[in-house]
């Protein structure tokens, strides 16, 4: 069977991270960050104990590494088979236009009731910039529109490197605009709009955050940032300590993520600020966020010093790290306390924002 970057997705960006990194033959991103000498012991040890059953079987797995010869013999916009849905939960796919020329990108719109006036949110999936699709997460939207009582469109934007920034931002916002002006239409509050994405969709929720700011054409009531890509200088000119990512999402991949999404070497002076939000200038004005990642996730600290900055900018943030967690522990370990600690974390900051809003 062929997999493609779509279909990748569906196995969960942790999953898929950490059975790359279990692999031999990964370029090293810096020096001083390495997997070579380390037995699976010797992995786990940062681990918080509860989550290790799930990182030795993401260890043990045997999913190929993700390089770019992987990605060139990968079709890139394959649909994955849709998973077995919630029946009670409606879900609709829906082609929405883009700007500045760029083809129309696809959305999937759940739980809407035109009859209502439920808050909403726009989701972007994760998967580095490289894989993944919003039909892979459609189960899992289910479940939280269901938990919120609220509507999600999610976007499925191109991938990189066959799209960079600057069309796959375009494409987000596409979705925001498009919920936005179609609130009616939707059975959506358009002033209870939140924004949320996992990983890279972290990432391209919080560009969007800045973005829909700027514009000033919709409103953002909150941004929901779950271990959020934000920083293209880790692994790469910013080194990493050797305890953090020997489960998940690595150095070398990030760098490979990056350089796709940007379209040039992550880590220098030449880099757009408008791809990366840790580089901006100005967080002020931006809508609340809650931002969740694991003690030993890559993301760690890239995603603590980014909720430092938009607390100095004046913007309310609610910080979680969990101790002990790697990339997508909530996912692949989603029976565990630390998980559903989690995720209900999230999802009452979501409720909180969405009852005050």
């Amino acid at each position: 069977m062929e997999l493609s970057r779509r279909d990748a997705g569906r196995l969960g960006l942790g999953a898929i991270a950490a059975a790359v990194m279990a692999r031999p033959g990964l370029v090293r991103a810096q020096a001083g960050w390495s997997l070579e000498g380390l037995d699976t012991a010797g992995r786990l040890a940062p681990i918080a104990p509860e989550l290790r059953p799930a990182a030795r079987r993401m260890i043990e797995s045997g999913f190929p590494p993700i390089t770019e010869e992987l990605l060139r013999n990968m079709p890139a916009d394959a649909a994955p088979p849709s998973p077995e849905l919630l029946p009670d939960i409606p879900v609709q796919e829906q082609d929405v236009p883009a700007r500045d020329g760029l083809p129309s990108v696809k959305v999937f719109v759940v739980n809407s009731e035109p009859t209502l006036a439920r808050p909403a949110i726009l989701h972007i999936h994760g998967g580095g910039h490289l894989v993944g699709s919003a039909r892979g997460e459609l189960l899992y939207l289910q479940e939280t529109a269901r938990d919120l009582d609220c509507t999600i469109v999610s976007v499925e934007y191109r991938l990189s490197p066959a799209a960079r920034y600057s069309e796959s931002t375009e494409e987000t916002y596409a979705g925001l605009r498009w919920l936005h002006d179609h609130a009616e239409m939707l059975g959506v509050d358009r002033a209870r709009i939140a924004l949320m994405g996992e990983s890279a969709g972290g990432g391209h929720a919080a560009i969007l955050a800045i973005k829909a700011r700027d514009r000033g054409e919709v409103p953002v009531l909150f941004q929901s940032l779950v271990y959020p890509m934000i920083d293209d200088r880790t692994g790469s000119s910013t080194a990493v300590p050797a305890h953090i990512a020997t489960v998940g999402w690595s150095p070398p991949e990030n760098v490979l993520g990056w350089q796709s999404f940007l379209g040039m070497a992550p880590g220098t002076a030449d880099v757009p600020v408008a791809a990366v939000p840790a580089r901006q200038p100005d967080l002020s004005d931006l809508p609340p966020a809650w931002i969740g990642v694991g003690a030993v996730d890559l993301f760690a600290a890239e995603d603590i010093e980014y909720a430092r900055s938009l607390v100095l900018a004046n913007v309310p943030t609610e910080l979680v790290v969990v101790p002990g967690a790697f990339h997508g522990f909530d996912r692949v370990a989603a029976d565990t306390v630390l998980a559903r600690e989690f995720n209900r974390s999230k999802i009452a900051a979501l409720a909180r924002a969405f009852a005050n809003g």
